[in-house]
């Protein structure tokens, strides 16, 4: 999506990556205000020991952890570098296909799903990565999953089958990069804490290089050495984050196990119980309860439905209207760079803005993506697509940066993690079925028009849905400050009717 959402959750101005649970895990894990309890050893304390590392414990600030980042870097790079060039393979999955003399009318709409898949499953995935890094740690979830998304890109290029590459790229190369994602956020809390903006900022800019250089290079090798072997280069960078991942390792002092504890209690109880038990420790619901936080939710989710509509469709559609096919990876490079360009700038202009005010700032980037978006059917040559794509660019930097601290302001630091991974799992499911659905429009119509009208409605209707909970939120506090107000007049009265009754001593009244 647009251009890295999970990692601009992390990555800018307050800040956020997909992951906040990432994120809250990394200021666990450099936080000095942990318990002497709390963890771990050998390779589980990669996870397990962000949730506290003992008092006394101060990070290297730097030493190893630079290739730490410069690991994490080429993961994050790798992982959206290739899911954001996906226009430049989806014209080569139908090309492919096409090769064979068969013409199928709902080939748009098959061919969409797979990029949609892998995309959806990164996002769906993230509230159970977070768990796995929590129990068996950052490295082993890393390379796990990087090698799943090794396996995935390499076995898709030994098929033609559409239905094949739903699984293998869809299905693999999007859980596997799910699970490589998120720990190479985490383990960046193990060496950095006064620094950590830093290199947060540098595995973000890291990731925007590889959006920009990477539809370039899928271009030319693409058509030197066609789609299967673009598959296998594209499984080489999986292949070397397989490696890289091994320097995924904790740096916090080993001490005991707490959830042997955790087993002990269990022990006594029933296997009905202890599910329930976990259930509810890793999943709880309680930020569900604020109203705010709801409609919140909701409106991003409505938002992204048309969101990765142009990353697909944007390539084939030039090809369409303008017959352009030399320099249609232009478009691609021009939404990675300005993505990156807002971020930086949206993270700066988000810390000046005080409280919820900043959803202000999601609300103009959806209303203006979806305009964007409409905006592509009346351009009537190749250079006014350019500049549309400048803009599209820059409201997917300002969305993705600024969603975190929203979250912290909606429901506090200490569920700001489940609540961005609630989101992203809501967000998993419209995104998905955007770019088919925008597919199934060109079958039907013939022309991608109708496809990019569509696009561009779900993000305003979800940024008018937005500019409600700042005024449902001040309602909401004033009605607190309302009883809290009556609350104390109602003990002030009671302490001094206990006070005047007699045979009432003052500290009983007092009590």
């Amino acid at each position: 999506i647009g251009g890295c959402v999970l990692l601009s959750l992390v990555a800018g101005g307050g800040r956020s990556g997909p992951a906040a649970m990432a994120l809250q895990k990394q200021e666990q894990a450099v936080s000095e205000e942990k318990g002497p309890m709390e963890e771990e050893d050998g390779e589980t304390a990669g996870g397990k020991g962000l949730q506290g590392a003992g008092t006394g414990f101060t990070p290297p600030e730097g030493g190893f952890g630079w290739i730490v980042v410069i690991a994490a870097t080429w993961c994050n790079g790798s992982i959206f570098g290739i899911q954001n060039s996906f226009g430049i393979l989806y014209v080569m999955l139908q090309n492919d296909l096409n090769s064979s003399g068969e013409k199928d009318p709902t080939l748009e709409f098959k061919t969409a799903w797979v990029g949609a898949l892998a995309m959806g499953m990164i996002f769906f995935c993230s509230p159970v990565v977070s768990i796995f890094t929590d129990r068996i740690g950052c490295r082993t979830t890393a390379a796990s999953g990087a090698a799943i998304a090794f396996i995935g890109l390499l076995s898709s290029s030994f098929t033609k089958s559409l239905e094949v590459r739903y699984f293998t790229y869809g299905i693999l190369f999007g859980c596997g990069s799910s699970f490589a994602f998120q720990p190479s956020l985490v383990i960046l809390g193990h060496y950095f804490k006064r620094r950590l903006g830093l290199v947060n900022g540098v595995v973000a800019g890291g990731s925007c290089l590889f959006s920009v250089a990477l539809p370039f290079f899928l271009k030319k090798i693409g058509s030197a050495i066609g789609l299967a072997h673009t598959f296998q280069v594209l499984s080489a960078f999986m292949f070397i984050q397989i490696l890289l991942s091994l320097t995924f390792r904790p740096m916090f002092p080993s001490t005991s196990d707490p959830h042997d504890v955790d087993y002990e209690k269990l022990g006594s109880r029933g296997l009905k119980d202890q599910c329930g038990s976990q259930m509810q420790k890793y999943f709880s619901m309680k930020v569900f309860r604020k109203k705010t936080y709801r409609i919140w939710a909701f409106g991003i989710a409505t938002a992204v439905l048309g969101y990765f509509v142009p990353y697909v469709h944007l390539i084939k559609y030039v090809k369409e209207e303008f017959k352009e096919n030399k320099k249609d990876w232009i478009l691609l490079v021009c939404l990675g760079a300005m993505s990156g360009v807002g971020r930086l700038v949206s993270g700066r202009i988000g810390d000046c803005i005080p409280g919820l005010k900043k959803i202000y700032l999601q609300v103009a980037s959806f209303m203006l993506l979806g305009l964007m978006c409409m905006m592509i059917p009346q351009c009537q040559a190749f250079w006014g697509v350019i500049v549309v794509c400048l803009f599209l660019g820059l409201c997917d930097g300002f969305f993705i940066t600024i969603m975190a601290p929203i979250a912290f302001e909606l429901v506090g630091p200490m569920q700001a993690s489940q609540a961005i991974g609630y989101l992203l799992g809501l967000m998993a499911i419209p995104m998905t079925a955007g770019p088919p659905i925008a597919g199934y429009l060109h079958d039907y119509f013939g022309n991608y028009h109708l496809a990019f009208y569509f696009a561009g409605i779900p993000p305003i209707v979800g940024g008018l849905v937005l500019a409600v909970v700042p005024l449902i939120h001040q309602r909401m506090l004033k009605k607190q400050r309302l009883d809290s107000r009556k609350g104390k007049m109602l003990v002030s009265e009671t302490v001094m009717n206990g006070e005047l009754l007699p045979g009432s001593p003052t500290t009983e009244a007092h009590m």
